[in-house]
């Protein structure tokens, strides 16, 4: 609100400020009542604490802003100081900020150091009284005695707690370093306050994480001044922790802060108990807890928070909710799938394969216990907190995990033997810890952490409701894919061997997972699209032959196997891949190959290549649709006894061999739960094709064995081979040309069913406004329908009947308008009346769905060709993926011949348990020690990445510019400093004339006097600098004169009250230290001259001659005598000096009085 006129006695609100708190403290009409309160409420305010729980949190920060002011600010702010609230005062604003600028600045000019006599509680000196006398008057005006010596009293009382009041100078300062003086003042003032911390700093820390100012904290607290602890860091961390500041994250990790002894079960549990409410992974976590809690582990929050009051963290869950590892672990199992196995079952002691039923009555027993797992610490702590920065889209904090290794990490296995595969010889890395460490803390898998990222964060994105969220992650996510993709490049062009070695090696940290099998499970199709991902494919792909054999040769050699005993066909030697890796696994089969015959091994090697077994089930599959073909055109009996023919029961068998392969693939593929192999059987759209084909096949089998529906049966049977020809389509995958082509189909399709929404609204709205207008009256349903829906959807490839709409055109004999003859069976007539209006709405509507809905559909599919064309690559390699996958777990043999294939697989496994050489291609498990050598050389590729990044980083425009932009800042802040020197010089010079001219009088009185006789010149001080200036030089030399040899005895008497003052001055001026530069001196004169109200004292010299014949003895201490100290600096004695040893004249006079 704004009051335009205010009397004298009203109290208007300030306009700057958006809310009020009223305080009535009994008075009426006096000003200043709320000024306890006030004081009462910042005191109460600043002993709150705020932040993490326990020793964690820090008290509420308060700072008082002195922004001008009137008189009763003295009383506000003597109050606060009393309870140790610091101020910022603002100079220049006017008022009491100038008043407490000046009160401040005079004394801190003339005395240094910690308080004196004034600040420990003693009676302020007469001096003292009398200056703030005097700006009391200045400022404030009190006019009454008693007012003037509250005043008084309230202004000592500030100067002396001044350790808490800051200055702030705006020119000096900047605005751009205000929120830097805001918390440097706070932090000065945690130094005068007493705390109960172990460090003196942790306060300090706390702060600066409290403020996020991370520069701060490295230039006044972790500059190497201080040594800090673990148990100084660890509360701070968990702050920077939970607050999301990466930085100081970082900060502490690199000076001090063991993660390994951080984070334990029980930090972790705390941090995932602390997620936001607003999350998904919150929202995850909350059903897994109420669903434990429903099965009988209610009493598992008490416990937690037991375990917890013990590291000081009883706040933490007070009253909230305490999610444990359990709930953690399944929300990671509904999120990853079948890709991992679960995640944290080794500290609640539970099995891999558990039941979930078993699992929560066990869970729920155990966590009832001591529960001593807490205090273990994580075995993985980066990789688990990657996971949870992950789980709540922390994207800085997550890159940062992620980047990160630890010391224990770094640390490789020493030794010379060489790598799985490798053909480069030993490589020597550095050992530190035993191996028992060094395996527990292994380097976090890079490239799998980035991908295991890319696979939550997309899930997550699904069930994400708000958009933004949800665009957050699905860019989060796409970095991370494109990490895994640079670093695992860096990789394979370090060693093609490694690289393939770690795409598929069992993660012990992720739960079993490879790397193919996370970049499948999160979609990463750019990663797939690496050079080194598809130079192992294909290795997998052509088995152990060589990749560049032709196709021809190997379409011979499968009708003419005795080829692939020549050189026909090409295969690779005895060290490829596989074996290595075979070798390097230590629960791996022994590769029987080598014992076996050469006629056995090379068949084996070329049957069971995925190659070889893709080409003969799609020759096989063209024989089966023949078969189909001819048995439904040709050799389609009628219903038993009759039927059916011996091919048609061939057909019958084949495709029950076709079941048997698609059970094999959903109930005996991997491990798995039932419910979960069904589910990842449904989701792949072409094991739905498959579905839906045998489906109609058996449905039309049962059909056809009858009289009554074997027509239905054999209608459904020709359906049924349009589904069995479209599966052929799947065979395109492999070649790169038409491989893309098919993603292209499937996106049309998807662009087709969206335009016949817009083509059914035109559709309905024209069939069945030309319906109404064309016919009054037609009870027929049918024709009805057919009139409405078909006939204008014939128009638009232009079949237009002009009988059906021209009622000129129209045979009139064969209709009629009586509905009882309608009703009869005759034709309906057509209404001639609105004739002209149907062919106007026809022209309209071939206008909308001939030339705009053609159209529009037309640019659809143009835009999903170009779309799919550009990254054509990438989709064709990730099909490609698929398809080799597929065909590397089926057996050798085709259908119908399966079978065979299937009895073998079923002794093999199930009766010997061998398993097979195939489920190493794609799933290796290595020893740790080899585990631990490739993790290590892979973090050092990952760190060659980043070096990579951040320098190009460095050299881009961006950075370049900023770092333009700092330069320029600090070189216009040197240029304000330089400006203020050149300001404080001029005033320098301007105080030093003025002592010249001073100075110059009184030699010049001196040499006139007849007191003085020279006997012989003045010795030379050697050393001396005195000469600042020529103007100085000029001005001694013009006043000068020269001095006769003589002796004599001066005798020096000041008044009473100039002695006093004197000898004060000359006590504060021995005190000083001789190595204080000119400008301090000077600065410190001027303070003096201040203090002294300007007001020069009188001297009076007596000059008493004794022998003409006695050299005249002129010193430094002569001099100090003569002047008094405070007026001049020592630069200009040793002026003074000087000019008298090179110009003297005969003593005139024998008295001089000097003033």
């Amino acid at each position: 609100y704004y009051v335009p006129n205010t009397s004298r006695d009203s109290h208007s609100l300030d306009g700057n400020y958006e809310a009020f708190l009223l305080v009535d403290d009994g008075t009426v009409g006096r000003s200043g009542g709320e000024a306890a309160f006030r004081a009462s409420l910042e005191d109460f305010i600043s002993h709150q604490r705020t932040g993490i729980w326990g020793s964690g949190s820090i008290e509420i920060p308060v700072l008082c802003m002195l922004i001008a002011g009137n008189a009763n600010m003295l009383k506000r702010m003597d109050l606060s100081l009393r309870t140790s609230i610091p101020w910022l005062v603002l100079e220049g604003s006017g008022g009491a900020a100038d008043f407490i600028c000046d009160l401040l600045e005079d004394f801190s000019s003339s005395s240094s150091g910690p308080p004196c006599a004034e600040a420990a509680g003693q009676v302020p000196s007469h001096d003292l009284q009398e200056h703030i006398r005097d700006l009391v008057k200045k400022y404030f005006s009190p006019g009454a005695e008693g007012k003037m010596e509250k005043l008084t009293e309230r202004a000592f009382s500030i100067y002396q707690k001044r350790d808490l009041v800051t200055i702030y100078h705006e020119e000096q300062e900047g605005p751009d370093d205000f929120d830097t003086v805001l918390l440097r003042v706070l932090v000065r003032a945690r130094k005068y306050k007493q705390t109960q911390e172990a460090s003196p700093h942790t306060e300090e820390l706390k702060l600066a994480v409290t403020w996020n100012r991370v520069d701060i904290a490295k230039s006044e607290l972790f500059n190497g001044d201080i040594q800090w602890k673990y148990d100084d860091l660890k509360d701070s961390f968990t702050d920077a922790l939970l607050n999301d500041k990466p930085q100081f994250v970082r900060l502490f990790t690199e000076n001090g802060l063991n993660i390994i002894n951080y984070l334990t079960y029980g930090r972790l549990e705390a941090l995932y108990s602390s997620v936001s409410d607003n999350s998904v992974a919150c929202a995850l976590l909350q059903r897994r807890l109420n669903e434990r809690q429903e099965s009988g582990g209610s009493a598992s929050s008490l416990q937690m928070a037991r375990s917890l009051t013990a590291e000081g963290m009883e706040d933490a869950l007070s009253g909230c909710r305490a999610f444990t590892l359990y709930e953690v672990s399944r929300v990671l199992s509904d999120i990853l799938g079948d890709v991992c196995q679960p995640f944290y079952y080794d500290p609640l002691e539970l099995d891999k394969d558990i039941s979930t039923r078993r699992a929560l009555k066990k869970v729920n027993k155990f966590l009832k216990g001591r529960c001593k797992y807490r205090e273990e610490s994580c075995p993985s702590p980066w990789a688990a907190l990657f996971i949870w920065a992950v789980l709540q889209n922390r994207r800085e904090m997550a890159t940062f995990f992620w980047e990160m290794v630890s010391p224990a990490q770094v640390a490789g296995v020493g030794g010379g033997a060489s790598w799985p595969g490798s053909s480069q010889g030993p490589v020597q890395l550095s050992y530190t810890g035993s191996k028992h460490s060094c395996r527990k803390y292994a380097a976090e898998e890079s490239v799998l952490s980035a991908l295991g990222a890319c696979k939550i964060l997309r899930e997550l994105s699904r069930l994400e409701e708000d958009t933004e969220t949800e665009c957050s992650m699905e860019e989060l996510a796409s970095k991370f894919e494109s990490l895994a993709h640079d670093v695992y490049r860096k990789c394979y062009e370090s060693s093609e061997c490694r690289s393939f070695t770690l795409l598929i090696t069992k993660s012990t940290v992720w739960g079993g997972a490879t790397c193919l099998q996370m970049a499948s499970a999160a979609d990463a199709r750019l990663f797939f699209s690496n050079d080194g991902v598809q130079s192992l494919l294909s290795q997998i792909w052509w088995g152990d032959m060589e990749s560049n054999t032709q196709i021809w040769k190997l379409f011979l050699a499968i009708f003419f196997p005795p080829l692939i005993y020549s050189t026909f066909v090409s295969f690779r030697e005895q060290e490829e891949i596989e074996y290595n890796v075979l070798r390097s696994s230590p629960n791996a089969p022994a590769p029987t190959s080598r014992k076996c015959p050469f006629l056995v091994s090379r068949w084996r090697q070329f049957w069971i290549a995925p190659v070889t077994v893709f080409f003969v089930n799609v020759l096989m599959y063209f024989l089966f649709l023949f078969l189909f073909a001819f048995v439904l055109l040709v050799d389609f009996k009628p219903p038993p006894p009759f039927g059916p023919a011996p091919t048609e029961l061939v057909l019958y068998f084949w495709a029950f061999t076709l079941v048997c392969e698609e059970i094999r693939q959903t109930l005996f593929i991997s491990n798995k739960s039932m419910s979960r192999r069904m589910k990842t059987y449904i989701q792949d759209v072409w094991n739905k094709c498959d579905l839906t084909a045998l489906l109609l096949f058996v449905i039309a089998l049962v059909c056809r064995m009858f009289e009554e529906s074997y027509q239905v049966g054999r209608a459904i049977l020709s359906l049924d081979f349009l589904v069995f020809t479209l599966r052929l389509i799947h065979i395109f995958a492999i070649h790169k040309q038409m491989g893309p082509k098919i993603i292209i189909v499937g996106k049309m399709v998807k662009d087709v069913f969206f335009f016949l929404f817009f083509l059914a609204v035109w559709l309905l709205a024209y069939g069945v406004t030309n319906q109404a207008l064309l016919y009054s009256y037609d009870h027929r349903p049918y024709w009805v329908l057919r009139r409405i829906f078909y006939r204008p959807y014939l128009y638009i490839f232009g079949q237009i009947p002009l009988n059906d709409i021209d009622v000129a055109k129209a045979d009139a004999g064969n209709c009629t308008n009586n509905v009882t003859l309608i009703h009869a069976g005759y034709e309906p007539c057509m209404n001639m009346y609105t004739n002209w209006l149907v062919i106007v709405l026809l022209v309209v509507y071939l206008l909308v769905t001939n030339i705009l809905l053609i159209n529009l559909l037309i640019a659809m599919f143009s835009h999903t060709f170009s779309k799919v064309q550009e990254n054509s690559d990438i989709y064709w390699k990730y099909q490609r993926y698929k398809l080799i996958v597929e065909y590397h777990s089926r057996p050798s043999l085709p259908p119908p011949f399966i079978l065979l294939s299937h009895l073998h697989l079923f002794i093999k496994k199930k009766i010997r348990k061998i398993p097979s050489i195939k489920d190493y291609r794609f799933a290796l498990e290595l020893s740790s020690r080899k585990v631990n050598r490739l993790t290590t050389w892979e973090a050092i590729q990952k760190e060659c990445f980043l070096t990579a990044q951040n320098r190009i980083q460095r050299q881009s425009d961006t950075e370049r510019l900023k770092r333009t932009s700092s330069k320029v800042d600090n070189v216009l802040k040197q240029m304000a400093e330089i400006r203020d020197n050149d300001r404080r010089l001029k005033v320098l010079e301007s105080e030093l004339a003025y002592c010249t001219s001073v100075l110059s009088w009184m030699v010049e009185a001196v040499s006139q006097s007849n007191a003085v006789q020279v006997t012989r010149p003045p010795p030379v001080l050697k050393g001396c600098r005195g000469k600042s200036g020529a103007n100085r030089s000029q001005g001694f030399e013009s006043t000068v004169f020269k001095m006769k040899k003589m002796i004599f005895t001066h005798n020096i008497t000041k008044d009473p009250f100039a002695a006093s003052a004197h000898s004060a001055r000359s006590s504060r001026c021995e005190g000083q230290q001789s190595s204080e530069s000119p400008a301090d001196s000077t600065a410190k004169a001027r303070g003096a001259r201040r203090a002294d109200s300007d007001a020069v004292m009188p001297f009076r010299f007596t000059f008493t001659p004794s022998s003409p014949s006695h050299p005249l003895q002129l010193d430094d201490v002569l001099l100090r005598q003569l002047l008094p100290t405070h007026w001049i600096d020592h630069v200009l004695l040793y002026q003074l000096l000087h000019a008298l040893h090179r110009h003297h004249s005969p003593a005139e006079g024998n008295t001089t009085l000097l003033t």
